[in-house]
This record gives structure tokens, sequence and C-alpha cells, in this order.
């Protein structure tokens, strides 16, 4: 009680013990106490710097923004490989410097096998296997992202509804167990989509029936995939993939895997030859298929926030030491 008294003195006297108390005797809520009365006794007076930090803020996110839109719309190959790289490194730090050693562990395991997949993707001449390899694998992550997001969302929902307290779980575990679950789904998927859109360029550039800005280097015949460059229909002894196939509305066919990875996983909303845009709810008719369309449309959003806010709030808090507010 006497810790609580004592937050409520006003002036300098009140700010003087507030700096004598001794936290260690105190329990964790006394102690938040303590520590949000020390931080407005810090703060008070200072209203007006406060607002010029809040301007600072605002006019950086805004100048920011426009200049990634801008840099995405006129060099997107750059910007994509710094925003994958700003994505995949920028968590680690601060994973090593929080030491949450249980992401870390995953991060790395997911990275020597993703490194491995982009290897394989990256070779040239491409091995027949490999297109299925990459999207088999991205699409595994993609489907364990997309539920590991969902039984986070309802973690968190149900704690909010109290229903964890019938299974005796604290809210504080519950709530931490349902945003890292969505934390790590998130993340990954992110993640994914970003590794398997840089894949699905290099190989099919490789296989030469796509060009990212340019026409095909090969005319694409009737018989043939043009995600994975096997052969569509083959004979009854001779070898070549044997699955259902998919019509675009530009009248070409593609293996039925092929097109949903190229789509779903690889993020193109173009056929793989001529570029003609593919209509994804003609595509997925089945409506429960569709939440994994509109789940890549929120991962796509939530890739400036992972990969681009923190830099943007470094940069305001580099603006603020220059000029001296605090």
């Amino acid at each position: 009680m006497a810790a609580v008294v004592e937050v409520e003195v006003g002036g300098a006297a009140g700010e003087r013990d507030l700096e004598e108390v001794d936290l260690s005797d105190l329990s964790p809520e006394e102690r938040w106490r303590i520590e949000h009365a020390r931080m407005h006794a810090k703060h008070r007076g200072h209203e007006a710097m406060h607002a010029e930090m809040v301007l600072i803020l605002i006019a950086t996110l805004v100048v920011a923004q426009l200049l990634l839109v801008q840099w995405k719309q006129r060099h997107p190959r750059s910007y994509n490989m710094v925003t994958l790289f700003q994505m995949w490194v920028v968590p680690l730090y601060f994973t090593v410097k929080l030491h949450w050693w249980r992401f870390l562990v995953i991060w790395v395991l997911f990275s020597a096998v993703t490194a491995f997949v982009t290897f394989r993707a990256t070779r040239k001449p491409l091995v027949q296997t490999t297109p299925r390899l990459v999207y088999k694998w991205f699409l595994l992550i993609y489907k364990i992202s997309y539920a590991t997001g969902i039984v986070g969302y309802m973690a968190v929902m149900f704690t909010l509804f109290g229903i964890n307290l019938l299974f005796r779980v604290k809210p504080e575990d519950a709530m931490d167990f349902g945003i890292s679950l969505l934390f790590y789904g998130l993340y990954y998927g992110v993640l994914e989509r970003d590794f398997a859109e840089m894949c699905a360029d290099y190989m099919a550039s490789t296989i030469g029936f796509y060009s990212a800005s340019g026409m095909p280097t090969k005319h694409l015949s009737d018989s043939v995939c043009a995600v994975c460059g096997q052969r569509i229909f083959v004979d009854v002894n001779e070898e070549g993939i044997i699955e259902n196939t998919y019509r675009l509305s530009c009248n070409h066919v593609f293996h039925e895997f092929c097109i949903r990875g190229w789509c779903i996983v690889g993020k193109k909303q173009t056929c793989p030859y001529c570029k003609e845009k593919v209509d994804l709810k003609r595509m997925f008719s089945n409506p429960w298929e569709r939440p994994h369309v509109m789940y890549g449309q929120l991962l796509d959003w939530l890739r400036y926030l992972v990969a681009w806010q923190p830099v943007i709030i470094g940069l305001v808090q580099g603006i603020n030491y220059t000029l001296g507010l605090e």
C-alpha cells in the first residue's frame, strides 16, 4: 500500500519519492505502477515536444509509403529482393536480442531447407523434377502457416470470450499462445510466398515459356505444360507426369497442380505463356478453396508491416535523436 500511496504524490517531492522506491520488494503490479508513474513524471510538461514527435512520425510514414510505392513500380525486382532480405533478417535480429530460441531453431530449419530448394530452382539446366519439388515444399509451408494462423486466431478469440477458463488456463498464457501462433503463421506465410515467387520466376525463365519482361524464348506446344516443361499427355509406357489438367480462358492447358502452384504459391495471376489474366474465382470454384486466395492477399498486405515498419520506426527515432527530442 505504501508504494501505491507514493505513486499518487505530485510535484518535485513526488518525483524524488518515486526515484527512491525499491522495486525489488514490490509485486509485479506495484512495480508496473511505479514505472508508469516515473514515466509520466519524466515527461510532464513536454506536450509540445510530443506533438512535434507525432508530426514527425506521420510525415515519415507518408513520405516512406510514397517512396516505397514508386520504388516498387519502377524497379520491382530490386524492391522484391530487398524486401525479402529485410523480412528474412530483421526478425533474426530481434530473436537473438530477446533470446527467442524456439523461433531461432525453426528459422534455421526453414532457412536450410528453403536454401536447398532455392538452389535447385536456380540451376541451369533445370532438372525436370525441380518445379514440382519447389511447389510442393512451398505449398506445404503455405498450408502449415495457414493452419497455424487459424489456430492462433481461434486461441485469441477464445481467450477474449473467457473460454480458456473452462480448461483452467490462465488468460495471459492463452493469449501468449494464440499471439505466438499468429506470428509464426503470418511470418512464415509471407516469407515462403516471396521465396516461391522468386523461384517461380527463375524456373519459368529457365524453361523458356515465360519471360517477365519480354516474349517467351520457346513456342508452347499443346502437349507441354509451360510451368514444369513436362508433357501433359503421355502414353501408357512413356515416362511422364499423370494427373488432372486445367485449361485457362486463353485455352492454354497445364497440369492442375502446376497452375495452382503458379497462382497460389508463386503469386502469379497471369497465364505462364501468354500473360492473359487468370480468373481466380473461376479456377477456385469450390468455396472452401477461396479462403486460400484471401489468405494470400492478407500475407501480401502484411509484408509491409513485417519488412518496412521496423525500418521506418528506426528512422523516426533517428530523426528525433538528431533533433534532440525524447
